[in-house]
């Protein structure tokens, strides 16, 4: 296939699927932003409860802290997916992604500033379609901001502690090419896959990578983080069109 050629969606190699934002689409929560990428989507919602763990009393930790939730709705993919809770335990792929979601805002968050609050952020898959911890962590960051926002208005708390925005993007190898926000049909038959995170002033916050069944170069190493941080570039600065618009209306 031609490196030039359009996709199975009709993108170009090095292009994101259309992303879009939509604010307060759950209302009792803090904060909360529907995302879309492409055919994904996940309800991010945060919600502020004024107490910290029973573990940051006792050991005298000040500020307060942040813990994440994800789940995969059964009528998420194409064949309906089980509930955690049917099964009596999360399984490794929901852990592990839940605890990548929080690492990532916390990378961007001063906890001592946020006072003796919880900040707690649930992301839930209404629709997979490839790159749904990707879709989280970008969309939690803007529930998160909305929320903390609240905060700072209200006077609970003196400052904003988020020092930076925070975003994720999906890149690999399919059919031999380096592709940019892998789709679900391209994600699992990909020969490399990876997930990558950064912040708004472009600092690595996490590289996930594997060879599936292969390996890769240092110069496609090289080459995927590039286009990880181009698109990312892309999906920070409509982060911040999307701040700009809503926070002016809290």
């Amino acid at each position: 296939m031609s490196s030039s050629a359009p996709r199975a969606d009709g993108r170009q190699a090095g292009q994101l699927r259309p992303i879009t934002f939509e604010a307060n689409i759950a209302p009792y929560a803090t904060g909360s932003v529907l995302v879309s990428f492409g055919l994904t989507r996940v309800i991010c919602a945060a919600t502020i409860e004024p107490k910290v763990p029973a573990w940051m009393r006792q050991q005298g930790v000040k500020g307060g802290w942040l813990t994440a939730e994800y789940s995969m709705l059964p009528y998420s993919t194409l064949e309906r997916k089980q509930r955690d809770i049917s099964k009596g335990k999360l399984d490794g792929r929901t852990v592990e992604i839940q605890r990548l979601i929080g690492r990532s805002l916390r990378a961007v968050i001063d906890l001592r500033k946020l006072g003796e609050n919880t900040l707690w952020v649930d992301c839930d898959v209404l629709q997979a379609d490839g790159g749904t911890r990707t879709a989280a962590i970008t969309g939690a960051y803007l529930a998160a901001r909305l929320a903390v926002q609240k905060l700072v208005d209200s006077k609970k708390i003196p400052e904003n502690p988020i020092g930076d925005s925070v975003a994720a993007v999906s890149v690999g190898v399919f059919g031999g090419r380096e592709l940019l926000d892998l789709a679900y049909v391209e994600d699992k038959d990909a020969e490399v896959d990876f997930n990558i995170v950064m912040t708004g002033r472009g600092q690595f916050v996490e590289v996930q990578g594997s060879g599936e069944e292969a390996t890769f170069t240092n110069d496609q190493l090289q080459s995927l983080l590039v286009l990880a941080q181009t698109g990312l570039k892309e999906v920070a600065a409509l982060q911040t069109a999307f701040l700009m618009k809503h926070l002016l209306k809290l």
